[in-house]
């Protein structure tokens, strides 16, 4: 389990269960033993997280009213929060207990990269979905893109990821943008298509579901921590020949984003560049090609 441990601080090797106790968690690795996680990277998001958690948990403790067999797990990761996001997760953990919710507090502030990463080294799932903190995606829409991981046919060795997808909604958030912002819009996207991801319409979109084989694959080669992570998967699964399914899910944009637009463009486009060159050169290498050399 070298991949489980050896980025963690031992304080991120254990949650706490309702009553305080600490438990270890599992390792990616291990089998599944739970129907879905859900890994919700969270910063600084002790005012929006509540809204999210109520929605999801109302959504998925009906699922399961409905159908006893359907098991889940929702993992909240505090990507090193300066606020009371790990005191408010935590709540959730005593309402409904540790083996449906659990809090994953980083040391350090890692980027949404870094808490999705450790938030899925430590599930359960054998499928294992990302979902923003802002509740920016209803969470019902789980329901389209498990639709569309089931439409793949062809899943070589049971790996596949389906995406949320807000490219429908591309041509009304152009009118309500500003022309500059716009022109980062579709500059980040060429990008996108040029550097790395042929196919893909919305790479950001914070909701995206895995197969537990894909997560595993996809996670271990991963290199961004920050914002262009979700590019970076996306590039090692197109790599490694894994089917990626996009899907419509509703969207709405909710305040305080944490993305400052100019700046954080920049640093995508950058951090693009580099994902490129870095495989490029082979100064990055994928887990599996590791293995054969």
């Amino acid at each position: 389990a070298l991949l489980f441990y050896q980025t963690r601080h031992e304080k991120e090797k254990h949650f706490l269960t309702a009553d305080g106790k600490e438990e270890s968690f599992p390792s990616l690795m291990d089998p599944p033993s739970l129907e879905l996680s859900v890994v919700v990277p969270s910063y600084n998001e002790e005012l929006r997280l509540p809204v999210m958690m109520d929605e999801a948990m109302e959504y998925l403790e009906k699922r399961q009213k409905e159908n006893p067999t359907f098991t889940y797990e929702v993992i909240v990761v505090d990507d090193g929060s300066k606020d009371k996001t790990t005191e408010v997760a935590m709540k959730y953990t005593k309402k409904y207990g540790a083996q449906k919710v659990r809090v994953l507090t980083l040391v350090k502030n890692r980027g949404k990269g870094g808490a999705v990463r450790m938030g899925t080294l430590s599930c359960r799932g054998r499928l294992i979905l990302m979902a923003d903190a802002d509740g920016a995606t209803k969470f019902a829409d789980i329901e389209n893109v498990e639709e569309g991981l089931e439409s793949i046919d062809e899943k070589p060795n049971n790996m596949v990821i389906s995406c949320g997808s807000r490219a429908h909604l591309e041509k009304e958030s152009v009118a309500h943008r500003s022309l500059f912002r716009t022109f980062l819009m579709y500059g980040f996207h060429f990008l996108v298509w040029f550097f790395c991801v042929r196919g893909i319409k919305d790479t950001q979109c914070g909701f995206k579901l895995f197969t537990r084989e894909a997560a595993l694959k996809t996670f271990s080669s991963l290199h961004v921590e920050r914002w262009a992570f979700d590019v970076e998967l996306l590039f090692i699964a197109q790599c490694l020949e894994i089917p990626v399914v996009e899907v419509a899910v509703n969207w709405t944009e909710i305040e305080g984003s944490k993305l400052v637009p100019f700046w954080s463009w920049l640093q995508m486009g950058l951090d693009l560049v580099l994902i490129r060159l870095r495989y490029l050169t082979g100064a990055w290498r994928l887990e599996s090609e590791r293995k054969t050399q």
